[in-house]
């Protein structure tokens, strides 16, 4: 595989190597206290995505990852696409049966996540075997370890897989039905096109300092808000959660113009004792949706946030997921509505 064909296919990882190029310097995530330039974050990715490799996956087997919010998180799901695996994000706060069911049923060969979920892990594995069971990011000696992989002897260059746009990406579980959880099948091509329409509908710009704080696991997180921002070359302040205090010191230290979180995130925020103690003049965009926003909760953000642009966001998990869109200028008329399609 030529440099330049990585550099124009229509994957993921190929979007990712043309951030890269196109803003080496600048920051991309920020976790903690660790911070990753484009180029590391790329760099990163394509070390973790060949240790995959060379741990025995082969491009299309399935790897879960499960664990909350982390740079290692966000790595993880990079090289995994990468490599032509196929991501399935869990819900950390799934029980050991219901994380068993979900690697079985999807035929999951890898497994990375925290180590405080590693007895859930063993009980959920119990009768599959896998190809790799490692870490996101604590070192254990002899054991896969995400963040362990970065910076060690694993190739940098990317991965020499064969890849289209057609290509499987992510399995992602929805329990949108009465019955078990049902995988949505998402490939590179789709979750681009995802990308792209968030770009445009939601007005993202890589000028902007963005806060992620909901879970990585979730559709909406992933890929409405931090995939476009990285393919823009905007930096993503990433949190563990969104509780509110990290949520208010983060939008002040780092200058933060666009956040997105469910109405009891704003609501949470609105309340919070130390609300007005944060400077948050640098916020210009606020996404909700996951739930109905209460109308009396509306009009008090838009009075305590004068001039910040409103977006609710509705969506499904089955198309990756954002369907509709209610922009700031139509809050106005119909402040109930979710808007239009995109």
């Amino acid at each position: 595989m030529t440099l330049t064909n990585s550099i124009h296919r229509n994957t993921i990882g190929a979007a990712l190597n043309r951030s890269a190029r196109k803003y080496p310097q600048q920051l991309a995530l920020r976790f903690a206290d660790r911070s990753w330039s484009y180029q590391a974050l790329n760099v990163a990715a394509n070390q973790v995505a060949n240790a995959l490799l060379e741990a025995g996956l082969v491009p299309g087997d399935r790897l879960a990852v499960y664990g909350k919010n982390s740079d290692a998180y966000v790595i993880a799901w990079l090289a995994a696409v990468k490599a032509g695996l196929v991501h399935v994000p869990v819900n950390f706060a799934l029980s050991s049966e219901e994380l068993g069911y979900i690697l079985q049923q999807s035929g999951t060969k890898g497994v990375l996540s925290d180590a405080s979920l590693a007895d859930k892990v063993r009980e959920a594995t119990q009768a599959i075997t896998l190809t790799v069971n490692g870490t996101l990011h604590a070192v254990e000696p002899g054991r896969f370890d995400v963040l362990a992989s970065v910076g060690s002897s694993h190739s940098s260059n990317e991965p020499d897989v064969a890849l289209e746009g057609s290509s499987l990406a992510q399995l992602l579980y929805t329990s949108g039905t009465t019955a078990a959880p049902k995988a949505a099948m998402m490939s590179h091509q789709a979750l681009m096109a995802e990308y792209m329409a968030c770009m445009v509908e939601l007005d993202i710009k890589g000028s902007e300092a963005m806060l992620a704080a909901l879970p990585l696991y979730h559709s909406a997180q992933m890929h409405v808000f931090l995939m476009p921002a990285l393919l823009l070359g905007a930096p993503v302040i990433l949190l563990e959660a969104p509780m509110p205090d990290s949520c208010l010191a983060a939008i002040a230290q780092h200058q933060i113009t666009s956040f997105f979180a469910p109405p009891t995130v704003w609501i949470s925020l609105l309340r919070h004792p130390q609300f007005g103690q944060h400077d948050l003049s640098t916020l210009q965009k606020a996404y909700y949706g996951a739930s109905i926003m209460p109308v009396p909760v509306l009009e008090e953000m838009q009075q305590r946030f004068p001039g910040v642009g409103l977006y609710n966001c509705y969506g499904q998990s089955e198309i990756a997921p954002l369907a509709t869109v209610l922009r700031p200028e139509e809050h106005a008329e119909r402040p109930a509505s979710a808007g239009r399609p995109i």
